[in-house]
């Protein structure tokens, strides 16, 4: 008796592999189930969305925001009271504290640059090398690095005061002093005593960018180096800092920018003071809208005014490493 096959009725709504001649096709199933999707075209759009909405809100509103304030009379309890182009940036341009706060942020800016990355750069090539406490240095020095800005000045701030400092007995008692030492009563001393603890806070953030850098140098190009008989600082001047140029421009135009932008750490150890010598650009825009005259239109148009400037700053420094690279 010959055993026969036993066939499967064909089920209503499914085609068959072969239902288009010249290949196969999908399923009806896969098909259904790609029904839900979106077209490709909206795909990207879909997943932009979010990112488009959060910038739109929080960046591109206020920047609007921003601009129509500057050209309007806008007060702090009053509101807006009309326009009044280009009063406010002729107001701003001759406030009297505006060229002493630009002078003291430039000049905070260059020692604060200078400063930071050596230190940073030096820790770098310190922790390189291999040592048996390298990874616990490398943590030391990160560690200030998780510490926000404002409490970072806070802490620093119960260190300075001359009432709370530890640092005034200690250095009695080794007999470096004979009066406590005022860290934050003169300009030069609260001007240093600000850079220190911005090198203290920063230093383990630039160290490790510029440590990304250096782990990115062939070491087969320090070998043939010291085979052609090349110093220590010949290798590093003519072999690692141009190999790390790229890795000094990102930190450069990081420090640069924020050092322009300085406002916490000034508000909470020296208020600006003594005698407005260490009031920023930041600070000068908050004292114009909150502490001082009130005036939101006013403080917008400085604000405006050092947006430009902080944009064609950085637009200087890209064409300038953009040169250099090519």
């Amino acid at each position: 008796m010959t055993p026969t096959t036993p066939t499967i009725p064909p089920v209503p709504g499914l085609a068959g592999p072969t239902d288009r001649p010249g290949g196969t096709r999908r399923s009806v199933l896969t098909a259904r189930l790609g029904r839900g999707r979106l077209p490709r075209s909206l795909q990207g759009w879909a997943y932009a969305a979010p990112t488009a909405a959060m910038v739109l809100v929080f960046f591109v509103v206020p920047i609007l925001l921003v601009l129509q304030m500057s050209v309007s009379d806008w007060s702090l309890f009053a509101g807006n009271r009309g326009l009044n182009a280009p009063d406010n940036f002729v107001d701003a341009a001759q406030h009297r504290l505006l060229w002493p706060a630009i002078g003291f942020t430039l000049k905070y800016t260059v020692i604060t640059t200078v400063l930071l990355l050596g230190v940073a750069l030096g820790l770098a090539l310190v922790v390189q090398e291999s040592t048996r406490w390298k990874n616990l240095l490398r943590t030391a020095i990160l560690v200030p690095s998780a510490l926000g800005l404002a409490s970072a000045s806070l802490l620093f701030y119960a260190l300075y005061s001359p009432q709370s400092s530890p640092i005034n007995p200690v250095l009695a008692a080794l007999g470096v002093v004979d009066r406590p030492v005022s860290f934050l009563g003169t300009p030069d001393s609260a001007l240093w005593s600000t850079v220190f603890l911005i090198v203290w806070r920063f230093a383990g953030f630039y160290m490790l960018l510029l440590m990304v850098g250096l782990q990115g140098i062939s070491g087969d190009v320090y070998e043939a180096a010291r085979i052609d008989g090349a110093s220590r600082w010949q290798i590093f001047a003519r072999i690692t800092l141009p190999l790390l140029r790229p890795s000094l421009a990102l930190c450069t135009i990081l420090c640069v920018t924020g050092s322009l932008l300085a406002f916490d750490q000034f508000f909470i150890l020296t208020k600006g003071g003594p005698d407005n010598s260490t009031v920023t650009i930041v600070q000068l825009v908050y004292n114009m809208a909150f502490a001082g005259q009130n005036h939101l239109g006013l403080a917008a148009a400085l604000s405006v005014m050092v947006l430009v400037g902080l944009l064609a700053l950085n637009a200087l420094q890209f064409r300038g490493l953009r040169g250099k690279e090519d």
